[in-house]
């Protein structure tokens, strides 16, 4: 995808109307394409391999397959990524679908405005989770951690104290745009330290790159 390329989005939901709705707020996106729709996962995982769209919204609960198996089979063809949509605020989706390979997860109680930037976020390479549910897998997470010191793994060690406290943010749930105000700087400049972030850790997105300062001890359970 070219950078002046409108994203190329597949809705995956089993209710016409959802579907109707999502394309309605999307279409009306400049940089937002709408190129199919599924009625299940089954569905969804086979136009994903035709279409090649960018972005994959998909609901967890429908028929023929469910929303999490379509998101691990369109993640190992490497055929879009895939942002969860659900209405259930639940731990098992929230694990399942990031073990799965999803890229975001979403509630449909999101307001539009932060459906179309959570698309954009997936879209352009950025991992995303609701605020709401952060703190929690970040929790469950780290749950088995023993107490007590623990050795920083050498991957921190090359991260700058700029990038430190940025990670530190991360682990709080905060976006880019919190995380620039919080430190006074400018979101590009957040942006910029958050994926040195993920590629001095080795590590595929922002969640990942939380588990792991957690389990270090470098964010503290409760912070």
């Amino acid at each position: 995808m070219s950078d002046n390329a409108p994203l190329r989005v597949l809705l995956a939901d089993d209710q016409q109307l959802v579907r109707s709705g999502f394309r309605l707020m999307l279409s009306i996106e400049r940089d937002i394409d709408v190129v199919g729709e599924a009625a299940n996962g089954a569905e969804a995982a086979e136009l994903a391999a035709q279409l090649r769209p960018d972005v994959v919204l998909m609901d967890v609960q429908m028929p023929v397959l469910d929303g999490i198996e379509a998101t691990r089979r369109i993640v190992a063809a490497d055929a879009a990524k895939v942002l969860i949509l659900t209405t259930f605020d639940r731990d098992d989706y929230v694990f399942d679908a990031l073990a799965a390979g999803a890229s975001g997860f979403l509630l449909k109680n999101a307001d539009p405005d932060q459906l179309v930037e959570a698309v954009r976020a997936v879209g352009h390479g950025h991992a995303l989770l609701a605020p709401e549910v952060t703190k929690r897998v970040i929790a469950r997470m780290t749950g088995s951690a023993q107490p007590g010191p623990r050795q920083e793994p050498p991957e921190l060690a090359r991260l700058t104290e700029r990038e430190r406290e940025v990670l530190i943010l991360m682990g709080e749930g905060l976006s880019n745009a919190e995380i620039a105000a919080r430190l006074i700087l400018g979101e590009a400049t957040v942006k910029t330290h958050v994926s040195n972030c993920l590629a001095k850790l080795h590590v595929r997105d922002r969640v990942q790159a939380v588990v792991l300062a957690h389990k270090a001890g470098l964010i503290r359970a409760g912070e």
